[in-house]
This record gives C-alpha cells, structure tokens and sequence, in this order.
C-alpha cells in the first residue's frame, strides 16, 4: 500500500480522493473506529468556503453537493447583551468573492460525507470500517500499522485525521499545546416561520459567539457558545426551557422558531500539535489542530491541510521521491504549520476579546467593528481570508488541478 488515512471523516475522506484522483496508480486505503453507517446520523451542517468548495469541484463531488448546499450571502456582526432589546449591526459583509461565487455554503455534513464516500469508491479507495489503530512502527521504507482485530497492514505514507484526540498522534510521541475555555459549544437545527435570505448572523454575547448560519428552507444551524457548565444544563433541560433560551438569544425576527433536530454540546478549547509530521506520518485537520469555532474556519483549515498535503505527495512521486520520506513531509509542515499557528492565535484572541462583559473593552471592540465596516478595502480583505482564496494557496484552492 502507498498511503493509508485514518480516520474517515471529511478530512480523512478528501485526503484520500485527492491523492487518489491525481495519482491513480497510488494504492490508498482508509480506516476508521466508528462503525458501518454511524456518519449517516450525523445532523449536523458546516460552513464550506469558496476555496475548499473549488476543491471539491475538482475532486468530483460538488455537483452532487450544490443542489442542496445554501449559499451565504450576506453575514451581519453584532454585540450586545442577552437582554438587550435590541442588537445595533456594526458589521456587514456582501457574501462574494467574484460575481456568482459566495464565500461560503452551509453543506450538511452527511451529505459530505456520503459524497466524498461515493467518489472514493468510484476510485477504487479501500474503506476499512469499525476498526481502530492500535499501534504501528515506522521502518526505513515502510510504516506497519496494527489495527484492534489483529489486522497488520504495511504503507508508505500514514496520514492521522483522526480527530482532536488523536491515538496516532498520541503513539507517535507528538506534544501538543492546548488550553480549555471554559466553554462549550451547542449545535443545534432550528425552523423558522420567515426565510433567512441566505444571511449568516454572528451575535457576540457576554459568554460567547451566537452563531446563526443559513439551511435550505426556513431553517438555520445554530452554534450556540456558553460557558461550559451552563451548556451542560441547557443540553439536559426539557424542551421548553431549551427553548425559552434560545429564543431569547435568537429572537423574533424570522418569526416563530422551533427545534428541528436534536441538540448537543462540544467542550472548546485551542489544540496545536508541536509538530505536524513523524516519520512516515503526517497529521491533518483536527489531529493537528483544534480552534475555537468564532471565524467558522476549523473545517476549512482541515481542507487546507488535504490540499497542501496531496500536492506535496503527488509531486514527489512525479519526481520518484519516497512520498513517506521525512524531507518530503517536511515540504508539508512548513507549508502548513505557520497558517495554523496564526488561525489559532487569532481565534484565540477574538474569542478573549468578545466572550466578556467588560465595559472599556467592549467600546473599544464595538469601534474597531465600526471602523472595519467603514474600511471596503479591510472588509474586502477579510472577505477573500475567510474564503480561503489566498495567492500561496494550494492548487486544489485555486480550483486548479494537481
């Protein structure tokens, strides 16, 4: 085998259709922990940006994608209090980065999910499902990995996309630097009796960012940030208390509002591997980084990650360089490494300054909000960042092949 991906989920996924779409004579698998079907549950949506949507329309699986993918556009900021009565907006953007292209659709995630597993299988990708790593060792040419059934498989290449808590990361020896906010995040579905226009809302409240994020129909996906204890009662309440609540953060604007799914909260915290690659190992999306959800930009920085990857993989073996060889990977942490650093630092920074109450700080924040919204060139900049739509940016980004 050349390559072996762990962990089946969007990352994991389009890694292995990216090196198996531009390298077809590569033999790649992918195996994952979770059991046969389980993604399928999954009711969850995310914020894809233009340039991981590029992606995925070079990886063959956004047409399948589009029909049911809402476009964002337009996005609102705001800060205020709970009880405020009413949320003055001092921040806007026009959600396009050329004319037609948003700068992000909401996609739900099994619809990504089944997409990337369609076109995996068209390849020819092995998915190995319900079964985890148990260990491996890397050699001079290969990496053998055990999986928990006594299964041994020998691979060039071993990319860990196995989440925050990574195990490969971990039996790799790689350190990493985390802190706990304090906070947690709750996802959740909710109807609506008005449409929403394609607008994203960012409310920045006292305990965190309330984010409002556009679904076909009249519906909406929340990302609802509370302090952790608080979450926790929340997510345990009856329906009417969980409602109440909600309501008095989202308000009357699109009408009445009910739940339109389950609901479920996710700790919060910065997670920043020390390194990216091991030999014969590479970490990607979440095994290497976890932030804050504040900029909307996990999921895309993981994609990030699946791009720089692929074209360093692939142009070495163009060139018949050992695609598992340290100086190789090495090419894709220095690719990486800072982009992610800065993403996580700013998030960290934007998630101290808005999640409080402090009366100085706020006016100070609610000006520079203010002065951004003044400033088309500043808004126009943070419009393409958000996108992804950088000029060092993979060629997958770029919507161009590898």
């Amino acid at each position: 085998m050349d390559v072996l991906v762990a962990g089946a989920g969007y990352v994991g996924l389009s890694a292995a259709v990216a090196i198996k779409t531009a390298a077809p004579h590569l033999h790649v698998a992918v195996v994952d922990a979770a059991p046969p079907g389980v993604w399928k549950n999954d009711q969850r949506a995310s914020a894809i940006a233009a340039a991981a949507c590029r992606m995925l329309d070079q990886l063959g699986c956004w047409a399948s994608l589009v029909e049911n993918a809402q476009p964002i556009t337009e996005m609102i900021v705001t800060d205020s209090r709970t009880a405020d009565p009413v949320r003055p907006v001092f921040l806007t953007f026009d959600g396009t980065v050329t004319p037609g292209e948003p700068f992000a659709h909401m996609v739900a995630n099994r619809d990504m999910n089944g997409a990337l597993r369609d076109r995996a299988g068209a390849l020819g990708v092995d998915i190995i499902e319900g079964v985890a790593v148990s260990g491996f060792e890397s050699g001079a040419a290969r990496v053998t990995v055990h999986l928990a059934d006594g299964m041994v498989l020998q691979s060039r290449l071993l990319v860990a996309a196995d989440g925050v808590r990574s195990r490969l990361r971990e039996l790799a020896g790689i350190k990493v630097m985390h802190w706990d906010y304090g906070q947690s995040g709750i996802v959740t579905t909710v109807a609506h009796e008005r449409p929403h226009n394609g607008r994203a809302e960012e409310h920045f409240l006292p305990a965190g960012p309330f984010a409002i994020l556009p679904l076909k129909g009249n519906r909406s996906s929340l990302v609802w940030t509370e302090r952790t204890r608080e979450a926790e009662q929340l997510v345990a309440a009856d329906d009417l208390v969980f409602e109440t609540e909600l309501e008095r953060r989202f308000g009357h604007k699109l009408g009445n509002i009910s739940l339109d799914g389950g609901r479920r909260a996710y700790p919060l915290g910065l997670t920043l591997a020390r390194e990216f690659i091991a030999p014969r190992l590479a970490l990607a999306g979440d095994a290497a980084h976890g932030i804050h959800p504040i900029s909307g930009q996990g999921l895309n920085l993981g994609f990030k990650d699946v791009a720089a990857l692929a074209e360093v993989v692939v142009e070495a073996d163009r060139l018949g360089q050992d695609i598992g060889a340290i100086d190789v990977l090495e090419r894709y942490q220095q690719w990486r490494r800072f982009d992610t650093v800065r993403m996580g630092v700013t998030t960290d920074v934007l998630n101290r300054l808005f999640s409080n109450d402090i009366g100085p700080i706020r006016a100070l924040r609610d000006i520079g909000l203010g002065l951004v919204d003044r400033m088309p060139p500043l808004k126009n900049y943070f419009i393409k960042q958000a996108s992804g739509l950088s000029a060092d940016a993979p060629r997958l980004l770029r919507g161009e092949a590898i």
